[in-house]
């Protein structure tokens, strides 16, 4: 049977391991090897503890996505979005605003395809402050509720964003830049459903891709987007601009 035996040699305490046998009905020591002293015992274990501790470890993203949760909250896009649109579906995991939310954060935080978007999710620490489970996270619920905001909905909700936010971050307002661009998207030509994706005069030198135009209303300090307005890639920029200011 092996046992731990302490010595004490000039005050200082030394470990062994001892093997004892029982001989002729005696209890005899027939092995005795030396291990270590007492202190290189104890900082063994706790290295094979922190060890351990270290092997349990998950390091998720916290900074950025809360940082960003957190003004999302402050101007309470979801609550706006919910408000003009209207109640949840009553299958749905969460509210049209908090899926928009949530899309509008991935898009700052880490850009993915709503596909990937819980994979993303499950790599953060956001469902322990947003109280939102990676279950409710499909691809399929982020599109339904994007197709439950009409084009109308959608201008509300920005004209009212725009005023909160200026209220809230004291934003100067009161002189702002018009800026018209466009960007070329991956949508296949073929595609008949993509009103908005044509051939034009692409600002990215992309004219093997069709283009979306975009115009943004920006603040001087800073380029903060106000209200937007996407149109055909196939429109010039200066087509745009007269219905478009009537609906400001």
């Amino acid at each position: 049977m092996a046992s731990l035996y302490p010595k004490k040699v000039n005050g200082s305490t030394y470990y062994y391991l001892r093997e004892m046998a029982r001989i002729d009905g005696k209890p005899k020591m027939v092995s005795e090897r030396y291990l270590a002293a007492a202190a290189d015992i104890a900082a063994a274990v706790e290295a094979r503890e922190a060890a351990s501790l270290l092997e349990r470890t998950r390091h998720l993203a916290f900074g950025d996505v809360v940082a960003v949760w957190g003004v999302l909250t402050r101007l309470d896009v979801a609550g706006t979005v919910d408000e003009v649109v209207g109640a949840q579906r009553s299958d749905a995991g969460a509210s049209v605003g908090t899926y928009l939310a949530l899309a509008a954060l991935n898009r700052i935080v880490a850009p993915c395809s709503k596909a990937a978007f819980a994979d993303w999710w499950a790599t953060t620490a956001a469902d322990r402050f947003t109280k939102i489970p990676t279950r409710v996270l499909d691809h399929r619920r982020f599109w339904d509720a994007m197709h439950a905001v009409t084009q109308a909905d959608l201008a509300t909700v920005e004209r009212w964003l725009a005023l909160r936010l200026a209220d809230t971050y004291e934003i100067d307002i009161s002189a702002v830049a018009l800026d018209m661009t466009n960007f070329a998207t991956s949508i296949d030509s073929t595609n008949t459903k993509a009103s908005l994706a044509q051939r034009g005069r692409a600002k990215q030198k992309r004219y093997d891709l069709r283009i979306v135009g975009l115009g943004l209303v920006v603040t001087r300090d800073g380029g903060i987007p106000l209200v937007s307005h996407t149109y055909p890639g196939n429109r010039p920029d200066v087509t745009q601009l007269p219905p478009w200011s009537t609906s400001w």
